[in-house]
């Protein structure tokens, strides 16, 4: 089994139903486990500033899908949901799954980077997870709790 961590994140139709949905979607993945599941936190857009806020959550799974098998499968829980991957970078979108991490594994491939490469700048995102795996290393990076720290979180907070 590999260990992965995939980030949720919603701002359109009912964001954090959206994302507890990811997290339903996410427990029903073949070859997989849902292990845990951080809080919900509300942020700012990231990017496109001119939108909603978002939800956003991090799962931790564990599974025996390689990582484009497992990227395949996010891909679909998401346009399942409705989103259309077409959508404006970094816009309002009614559900995103972003694959942070699977195992130690580093890749860079067309349509898939691991670890996700922008993981250790997003508040949002090294929040939630920190929750789950603070002792996590992020390859060339640095532990997850090492790169939390160094982020501000004035624009991320726990919803609950």
């Amino acid at each position: 089994m590999t260990r992965a961590f995939v980030a949720l994140g919603s701002n359109l139709d009912d964001p954090r139903a959206q994302v507890l949905r990811g997290f339903d979607a996410l427990s029903r993945l073949p070859s997989s486990r849902l292990v845990a599941r951080s809080r919900l936190y509300r942020s700012a857009p990231w990017g496109m500033r001119e939108q909603p806020d978002f939800v956003n959550a991090v799962a931790e799974l564990e599974t025996t899908l390689d990582a484009r098998t497992l990227l395949e499968e996010l891909l679909r829980i998401e346009r399942a949901a409705g989103r259309e991957r077409g959508d404006a970078r970094w816009g309002p979108r009614v559900l995103d799954l972003d694959l942070l991490l699977h195992g130690d594994l580093v890749l860079q491939e067309p349509g898939l980077t691991l670890p996700h490469p922008h993981l250790h700048e997003r508040t949002f995102v090294l929040l939630p997870l920190n929750e789950l795996a603070a002792d996590v290393d992020v390859p060339g990076r640095g532990s997850v709790r090492g790169l939390a720290a160094r982020v501000q979180g004035g624009d991320c907070a726990p919803m609950d």
